[in-house]
């Protein structure tokens, strides 16, 4: 498949074709499944923050112990794992020092 290069902003949960279009953190050389994916995983981490906004009514339930966050958590790791796969050697550089991607298991 061909690659393009997008500007992806994880802060905005978007990419860029055009550098100057919005604020990015990494530039990245993807192909249109790897954008499919990246807009699924934004779409169910939207779904996943706006059941935790009602968890957050809820006093008893502590934060350390909700299910949500955690699911938010596997999606982010997923996206930096997207990121590392498509980033340059810097990008990828950054995305190995990041305290969850080195987790050993």
């Amino acid at each position: 498949m061909d690659r393009q290069r997008v500007y992806f902003s994880l802060a905005n949960r978007t990419y860029y074709t055009n550098p100057y279009a919005g604020p990015w953190n990494f530039e990245l050389n993807v192909d249109r499944q790897a954008l499919d994916v990246f807009e699924r995983i934004f779409q169910q981490m939207q779904l996943l923050e706006i059941s935790n906004a009602w968890r957050a009514q809820l006093p008893y339930i502590q934060y350390h112990q909700d299910r949500e966050n955690d699911e938010i958590d596997k999606r982010l790791m997923k996206i930096y794992a997207l990121v590392h796969e498509y980033g340059d050697d810097d990008t990828k550089a950054f995305v190995e020092q990041l305290p969850y991607f080195n987790k050993r298991v």
